[in-house]
């Protein structure tokens, strides 16, 4: 294994007539057993690692939920609305279910946004763990596209709205090809404006990309298997002393941080399941009636807020997908021979004001288009895009790094204890 540089294999020996019999013709539980049980684990992760798990979870729970709510809703922009309010009112348990839902795409994009600054502090991008980076952000593309659609399944006014905004931005594209941009816009739809139909193939959509989605995160879990995980240090597995198996030692503390975020969760979720939706979205799509102030979900914000920093539109559509899209080219931005913030003085306070501008554009993006929450957003778009343009290449390359310890062993038990343990080296 090219990560963690153990010889890894599984410990897994069947033990009645069956399962050797099994094992012997399909060994599937042994490769279970291999990448779930025996698997290396770096002895120091902390609890931010956990939200991988978190995630996973997250993403079984939408798929469950989803596949119910799809037996009783009707896409129909006459309809809509209406069975939203029926699933919540009439079907046994449907409050439940609609609540988690909802309020598990929250959660959902909320571990989601964690995990990728976890993965920004530690360096989880760099060498060999490129592929995993960009399987990644591959996964928060498709569930940004999975959100938006599912967001105009209630038919509210702020679904049709925010179709109707997000889908006409498309249309910018006329400045580049003439008609190329209404054409996308018009397919979108389905017709010349946002309609039953348009709801219908977002519907269809919605219901299929989860399963994309899992299939990445199949990949994405193969590729942390292959180079093994980061870890705090920054620094790989190179001894049996450096690793812990995944289980029990990783899977328990993955329970203690998911049974944390599943009290965050569950209290939203029964006590204040329309407190992260809008108000709007609560009254039937009108197509007559434009509400004051089109707003999309909480984490659409950020790049909503760097869409109106710019003046042009197509340059705000430009800009809004490339504030993603740059992600993808992280592992080359970044100069720096050290993985880990922890050990980079000067990057890390650039590190914590990248943090900060993106906190900031989310709260810019709820506000309305006025002079000055428009121009402290394209201060903060500068900067977002100046930290991995400008900070990156030049911070990493000037730095001078702190001294990165030997071992994962030695930032645990210190110098004079994994010297002890060196005989252990494999």
């Amino acid at each position: 294994m090219a990560g963690h540089g153990l010889p890894h294999g599984s410990t897994y020996e069947p033990t009645t007539a069956f399962g050797k019999w099994l094992d012997a013709r399909l060994p599937i539980t042994r490769m279970l057993y291999a990448q779930a049980v025996d698997f290396p684990t770096p002895r120091n992760l902390n609890y931010w690692w956990t939200f991988g798990g978190i995630l996973s979870f997250f993403l079984v729970a939408q798929i469950v939920t989803g596949v119910v709510l799809a037996m009783h809703y009707q896409p129909s922009a006459a309809a809509a609305f209406d069975s939203v309010e029926a699933i919540r009112r009439d079907v046994n348990f449907g409050w439940l279910i609609r609540n988690l839902h909802a309020v598990g795409a929250s959660m959902f994009f909320l571990a989601g946004y964690i995990h990728i600054f976890r993965g920004l502090y530690y360096g989880s991008y760099k060498a060999p763990r490129e592929v995993l980076w960009i399987i990644g952000v591959l996964i928060f593309l498709v569930m940004m596209a999975t959100a938006f659609m599912g967001y105009s399944l209630p038919w509210g006014q702020m679904s049709l709205w925010g179709v109707t905004v997000i889908t006409n931005l498309f249309s910018s594209l006329d400045s580049i090809w003439k008609g190329l941009g209404t054409t996308i816009v018009e397919w979108l739809w389905g017709g010349y404006s946002v309609s039953g139909t348009t709801l219908n193939r977002f519907y269809s959509l919605h219901y299929l990309l989860p399963f994309v989605l899992a299939g990445l995160v199949g990949l994405h879990l193969w590729a942390l298997h292959v180079v093994g995980q980061n870890s705090p240090t920054g620094l790989d597995i190179k001894t049996a002393s450096d690793a812990v198996p995944f289980t029990p030692f990783a899977t328990s503390k993955d329970a203690v941080g998911m049974f944390a975020f599943l009290l965050l969760f569950c209290w939203f979720a029964f006590f204040l399941p329309d407190y992260l939706g809008h108000a709007d979205n609560y009254t039937p799509a009108n197509p007559l009636v434009t509400p004051p102030h089109i707003v999309p979900e909480w984490y659409f914000l950020p790049f909503y807020a760097i869409l109106r920093a710019i003046p042009s539109k197509l340059g705000g559509v430009i800009a809004m997908f490339a504030a993603i899209a740059i992600l993808l080219f992280v592992p080359w931005l970044d100069t720096s021979k050290v993985r880990s913030t922890k050990y980079r003085p000067v990057y890390r306070w650039f590190f914590w004001l990248f943090a900060f501008s993106a906190v900031a554009l989310g709260w810019l993006g709820s506000k309305p288009p006025e002079a000055e929450y428009v121009f402290w957003a394209r201060v903060f778009t500068i900067y977002y895009f100046a930290h991995f343009l400008i900070v990156m290449p030049l911070v990493g390359w000037l730095e001078t790094p702190l001294k990165v310890p030997g071992s994962i062993t030695e930032a645990v038990l210190g110098k004079s204890q994994s010297a002890k343990l060196a005989p252990a080296k494999s």
